[in-house]
């Protein structure tokens, strides 16, 4: 891994092109300086800059690694190292047309390169000996895709000014780079199926070594993260050698069997590998070859691989059908047991967890059909419009789901049952349930319903919709969100219980009604919408109906 020597000129002229660009947004602007916004890490100096009072530093070094191998650390630096610009993502497949979700979920497109291991960090204050929450997002994207900063709505500038508090994100390898399991050829690949869960630790080993520097707490940690991200989460619960480096955990929509609940299997993950080898028209002893090969031709072969697997070993897909994804492996040594198996990984016991879901998740027509977005909004329906849909989906179970929704949700219509998730809320109740059963460190359910008003609710509560609030950046990504007083109001309500579990392990605050912790016999659940409830087993009908043979 490359780096660049920054000279005292080459400072200057960068922290003024930042400074300019953002006084065009914020009379409070940018402003650093060495005597402000430098500071040693155990690789070397940093230079940072000031925005709207909170310090910044993107694209810092945490590890290095070559391809398929286990993460080092950073080689040290002389000089002070710009952390002014994000730095590289991981390689991943190209993405299709997703036009249709810009508006919902803005994003960012950066550079991709295998040296991706950088994270950018937020915080109040520098070298003031003050001990502040830290909290770690981990991106979304299943473990294939996204990035650190890939929606415009994970910047930690917002939710540090408002907690006080330190907000790290970070990039870690993904798909064939960060799960590729060549262990059956030689041991120097031992490790190769999981060295994206090494990453992670690897930053987490960073944070801890060195975000005293930055104002933070090394013995409060905080990992929160959406949809892959929670999946994540939920490994690294699992994972021994990611132990101690933190302490409290939100899985946002992360409950996917095969995918944080539970993993791949060596029988899978090893007849990947065979599998690619022989599509690319390599012997086993040719292993070496895969180092070299371009990025691209090694991710098409594997990915066809992963196809092949599963018609052969007739893996069940998220989406029907067979199909297996990029995920960590049970190796049985560096993650010896699934997640969230027959019970809750027991290395875990002592972790507080926050965890929940969005209503609609994958079921709007943002997800399903993006070019379509007012073509039939079910804002529209009548209520015979509704009843007819409702019977065309769930047949002669019609009826009875209608009813369960909307004692489950009396603040919600007969047409948007039509829309209700099924994919993500039974794993995450039945995580909940097993975590709870710990009796060790509590559990506190949620489920966000708040309906946005932009293009008059089309988007319903989707997949990544309460991402905005919980940053505080509802005005940030007003397309989003439609920036009004509603929205403004629920960001203030969620980034607050985000804030107040990462620095106590419980999420209560003024602005909420009062949030007991989950058990079996309570089911407390947390509604967040323009009115915040706590309702007890309220969708447990509702989800037997639906989840029924």
């Amino acid at each position: 891994m490359k780096y660049r020597r920054i000279g005292r000129a080459m400072i200057v002229f960068a922290l003024l092109c930042v400074g300019f660009t953002a006084q065009a947004d914020s009379t409070d602007a940018v402003v650093a300086s060495a005597s402000k916004a430098v500071v040693s890490v155990d690789s070397g100096k940093l230079q940072g800059f000031i925005r709207n009072g909170i310090y910044t530093y993107r694209g810092v070094p945490y590890a290095q690694a070559a391809r398929f191998m286990m993460p080092e650390k950073v080689t040290p630096w002389e000089g002070i190292r710009g952390a002014m610009n994000y730095g590289a993502i991981c390689p991943m497949p190209p993405m299709a047309d997703v036009a249709g979700d810009e508006m919902f979920n803005p994003h960012r497109y950066l550079p991709q390169n295998e040296n991706c291991q950088f994270l950018n960090i937020w915080t109040p204050g520098i070298q003031d000996n003050q001990k502040r929450p830290v909290m770690v997002w981990i991106h979304g994207g299943a473990f294939t895709n996204g990035s650190s900063i890939e929606q415009l709505a994970y910047d930690g500038e917002n939710l540090s000014k408002k907690g006080d508090v330190v907000v790290v994100s970070l990039n870690h390898r993904l798909n064939v780079l960060g799960y590729f399991d060549l262990s059956a050829y030689g041991e120097q690949y031992k490790q190769s199926a999981n060295v994206g869960v090494a990453d992670m630790v690897a930053a987490l080993e960073w944070i801890k070594a060195n975000i005293a520097q930055f104002g933070g707490d090394p013995e409060n940690v905080t990992l929160f993260g959406q949809s892959g991200g929670g999946g994540k989460i939920l490994t690294l619960m699992a994972t021994p050698a990611a132990k101690g480096l933190f302490h409290k955990a939100i899985v946002q929509s992360g409950t996917f069997p095969g995918m944080g609940m539970t993993l791949i299997e060596p029988k899978a993950s090893r007849r990947v590998a065979e599998f690619t080898l022989a599509n690319l028209g390599l012997k086993p002893e040719q292993v070496s070859e895969l180092q070299k090969m371009p990025y691209l031709q090694l991710l098409d072969a594997s990915n066809k691989a992963l196809a092949q697997t599963a018609e052969e070993q007739k893996i069940s897909g998220l989406f029907g059908g067979f199909s297996l994804m990029w995920a960590p492996v049970v190796d049985g040594e560096y993650i010896p047991v699934h997640p969230v198996g027959a019970e809750f990984a027991a290395q875990a016991k002592d972790i507080p967890l926050m965890i929940g879901t969005v209503l609609n998740e994958f079921n709007t027509i943002i997800i399903n059909n993006p070019v379509a977005l007012e073509a039939n909004n079910k804002n529209a329906w009548t209520t015979e419009q509704a009843q007819a849909e409702l019977t065309k989906k769930y047949g002669d179970k019609a009826e009875s789901v209608g009813k369960a929704f909307l004692e489950a949700y009396p603040d919600k219509k007969l047409a948007d049952a039509y829309f209700i998730d099924t994919l993500v809320r039974p794993g995450t109740i039945a995580t909940a349930q097993l975590k709870a059963d710990q009796q060790g460190a509590p559990v506190y359910s949620y489920v966000f319903t708040y309906e946005s008003p932009v293009m008059d609710g089309v988007g319903m509560a989707w997949h990544c919709a309460e991402i905005p609030y919980i940053f505080n950046n509802a005005g940030l990504v007003d397309s989003a969100t439609g920036g009004g007083d509603a929205a403004f109001a629920l960001a203030d309500k969620m980034s607050l219980a985000w804030i107040h579990f990462a620095r106590s392990g419980n999420p209560n605050h003024s602005r909420l009604p009062e949030w007991p912790a989950f058990t079996r016999d309570n089911g407390a659940t947390m509604i967040f919408d323009n009115l915040c409830v706590v309702r007890n087993h309220h969708d447990e009908q509702l989800m037997n109906i639906l989840t029924s043979k």
